[in-house]
């Protein structure tokens, strides 16, 4: 049963990732008098691109080539050891808080690599951008989830996630004030609102979208799959760690369906609340997103602050 839930981890995210950026994208749509595609458009979007031809820069080198591959890799090997469905995945070897936060990092990195590696002034100047949110983000998401690492005396997230569950009253206030951090490490390293905007190729908001714009087809699909991966596992980590009610803490198959149930439910909250804050606020400056990133920071100091 342990093979069955590692593997059903493994094709979580893949699978379900598309569906959850749809779901955004749609509720954003309600929102603006708009009809919208349907939920399942980023999976035609997908079949679409795999099956156009590639257009590769001379200046490309291999890092170009294999930076969609590593990214999409990168979310794989997340997805199939944190606490999705299921806590009894415990003592994971990438279960660790801190792998899990520098193994995002890595995929940060090589797509920002990507993004300088043809010479393009847009990939450059996104690469740049990037790099800066990174540094100051990193430190916010860390002390979020430091904050439940030392209520629940253990770095691995299973067991986080477990402990989280029969926390006392008094840690409360804590958790509250370090989910604000998660939340605002979240919307930056998911290229949301009002870090990016996530649909834009204009050329004074755009981030993301600036360091793969000189992909096409195949690599494309596999750098846009890796970013609804990405959005999907953070949306996952804030619902295991942060509600962790509903999780299953056996290997029976009811537990398991249940679990996964609702987790789907709590996700699509998460992403009602996320498309709400974006169609209620406007994009930040660039130079104003350290500020918030800051109170990042300060809020997982304070969350820290409360537990010492």
């Amino acid at each position: 049963m342990t093979i069955t839930l590692w593997i059903l981890q493994l094709l979580f995210i893949p699978v379900l990732s598309p569906v959850f950026i749809g779901l955004t994208r749609k509720i954003k749509a309600e929102f603006q008098n708009r009809k919208g595609a349907s939920i399942f458009q980023p999976y035609r979007d997908l079949y679409k691109l795999f099956h156009k031809d590639e257009v590769i820069s001379e200046d490309a080198s291999w890092i170009f080539r294999m930076a969609p591959f590593v990214t999409f890799g990168v979310t794989l090997a997340i997805g199939a050891c944190i606490p999705i469905v299921s806590s009894a995945l415990s003592a994971s070897p990438v279960g660790d808080f801190l792998v899990v936060i520098y193994l995002f990092a890595l995929g940060t990195f090589w797509l920002a690599l990507a993004g300088l590696d043809t010479g393009s002034a847009f990939g450059g100047f996104g690469s740049s951008r990037e790099m800066m949110l990174a540094a100051f983000t990193e430190g916010g998401l860390i002390l979020s989830l430091l904050t439940l690492v030392l209520l629940s005396g253990t770095t691995d997230l299973s067991s986080v996630a477990t402990t989280m569950r029969s926390l006392p009253f008094s840690s409360i206030a804590p958790v509250a004030i370090a989910l604000l951090a998660f939340a605002i490490a979240l919307l930056s390293e998911t290229a949301r609102y009002p870090f990016d905007n996530p649909a834009t190729h204009l050329e004074l908001t755009m981030v993301h979208e600036a360091m793969i714009l000189e992909y096409s087809g195949k690599r494309l699909a596999l750098m846009e799959w890796s970013a609804a991966n990405k959005y999907l596992l953070f949306l996952t980590l804030g619902a295991t760690l942060f509600f962790p009610w509903g999780l299953a803490h056996t290997l029976s198959l009811g537990a398991i369906v249940v679990g996964l149930i609702i987790l789907v439910a709590k996700v699509s909250l998460l992403c009602l609340c996320i498309a709400t804050l974006e169609s209620s606020i406007s994009k930040l400056r660039i130079f104003r997103l350290p500020d918030l990133l800051f109170t990042s920071c300060l809020l997982g100091i304070i969350a820290i602050g409360l537990i010492i």
